[in-house]
Parts: structure tokens; sequence; C-alpha cells
């Protein structure tokens, strides 16, 4: 019973402040010419909709997102099987060091990957917040499935390559499917440190290109519509919502592997 109580009041304390966030996101907090303050609706969530800036914050976050993850997958599986497989001088301290990098604080290396990118184009462009956040993701991707494709006997792999598999089709057919909850692990991670960063995508998004955190910070100012600020807040935690949803098999297993 006491257990059961304290499971409940972990729930509410942790749900509440969402739950304030879905009820301020369908109530009207200035009043408009045919809506009185405090009334109740979709009216915040249609105008976060009918206005192009954060239409097109939410398709940045959207396309920087997707290529992050895809970009921290396609390098670290390769990256991960080299260093499960195969042995070098320094194999172990090559992993540490990448994690250690990972560790680093972004606002240290704002100013030299701002002067980077700025010459390439990159600034104000979610490509250039896809590169950057692949760098930080990166270590993290490769050090969850380096640990998955280690758990996978060699004896695996020389089957593969005894039934005459090229290495892409060992990679596609048998050990992407063998280190699938890996796989979702990696994705997951990459998928919500990118999501939820702000540091990059406040500097190298100075007047285009701006996701939805940024977006979000510009709602802020003299006079601050909160239901509006609430609906795209909650508009913000449905793609997290999908992808914990599409993965959660994967993720579930993964965890308990690791574990």
């Amino acid at each position: 019973m006491i257990r059961a109580l304290a499971l409940l009041a972990l729930a509410g304390f942790i749900l509440l402040p969402l739950a304030q966030a879905v009820i301020l996101s369908l109530t009207a907090t200035l009043p408009t010419g045919t809506v009185a303050e405090g009334s109740l609706g979709l009216m915040n969530y249609r105008n976060v909709l009918a206005t192009p800036e954060l239409r097109a914050a939410m398709v940045n976050s959207f396309v920087y997102v997707v290529l992050n993850v895809a970009l921290c997958l396609a390098i670290a599986l390769p990256a991960a099987y080299a260093l499960a497989r195969f042995r070098f001088t320094g194999d172990r301290h090559f992993l540490m060091a990448i994690l250690v990098f990972r560790v680093t604080p972004p606002v240290v290396l704002s100013l030299p990957i701002f002067i980077l990118f700025s010459r390439f184009g990159l600034v104000n462009s979610p490509v250039g917040i896809a590169l950057v956040h692949c760098l930080f993701n990166l270590p993290v991707a490769i050090w969850i499935l380096e640990s998955f494709i280690r758990a996978v006997p060699r004896e695996f792999d020389e089957t593969a390559w005894l039934d005459g598999h090229s290495g892409p089709s060992f990679f596609f057919r048998h050990l992407i499917p063998q280190i699938a909850p890996g796989i979702g692990v990696a994705a997951f991670f990459c998928f919500i440190f990118s999501w939820v960063e702000v540091v990059f995508a406040r500097i190298l998004t100075v007047t285009g290109g701006k996701p939805i955190t940024m977006a979000i910070q510009a709602m802020f100012g003299f006079q601050i519509d909160i239901g509006k600020v609430m609906a795209m807040t909650c508009l913000s935690l449905v793609p997290g919502v999908a992808m914990i949803w599409f993965v959660r098999r994967h993720l579930a297993r993964g965890f308990t592997l690791r574990a």
C-alpha cells in the first residue's frame, strides 16, 4: 500500500507540469476580438499552425534531427564494428577519448564551430546544426553499438563470410537485425540529445533555420501569450513521444541487454 502511494505521488509529481502545460495550451490567455480570456478550445494550436515562422521551425527541427540520427548511425555502425572486432594499439584509449569529447561543454567549441561553418555557408541552415550535433552524438552512438556488437559471438560473422555474404549483405541482412535493440537505443539517445539542444541552435541560427527550441524562446517578449507558448511546447513533445513509441520494443530490450 505504501509503495503504491509512493509511486502514485511520484507519478503525480512528474506529470503535474505536463498536465498544467496541456491545460494552458487549451486556454485563451490573451483576449482577442472573437475569443474571451479564459476560454477553452484549440485556438492556440490553430494560431501556432497558422504562423509561418513556427511551422518553419517545426520543419527545421525535423530535418536536422533526422539528418543527425541518420548520419550518426551510418558512421557509428562500421566504426563500432571495427572497435569490437579488431585489435590495434590504443583501441580502448581511442574509445575513451571520443567519450571524453562528448562531455566537453558545447559552449567551449561554439566560437570555432561558428567561424568554420560560416566559411562553408552552413550558418542558418538545418544541415549545419545536424553536422555539429553529429559531432557530439557520434561518440555515444559508437559506444552503445560497440557494446552490442561485442556481445555477438565472432562465430556469427565467420558463418556469414563462409556462406558467401559480402560486406553490405552481412551488415544489412545479418548484423543489423541481430543488434536492432542497440540501434534503437542509439537512435533514441541521438534523437533526444539533438532535439533538446539549444547552445548550437542559438549560435548557428542567427537569422534563419531556427528550430523549435529557438522559436519557443522567441515567443517570450513584452506581452507573452502563454497559451500559445504552451501549445507550441506540447507540439514539440509529439515527435519525441512518437520516437519512443516506434522504438519502444527495441528500447526496452536494449536497456535489458545492457543491464
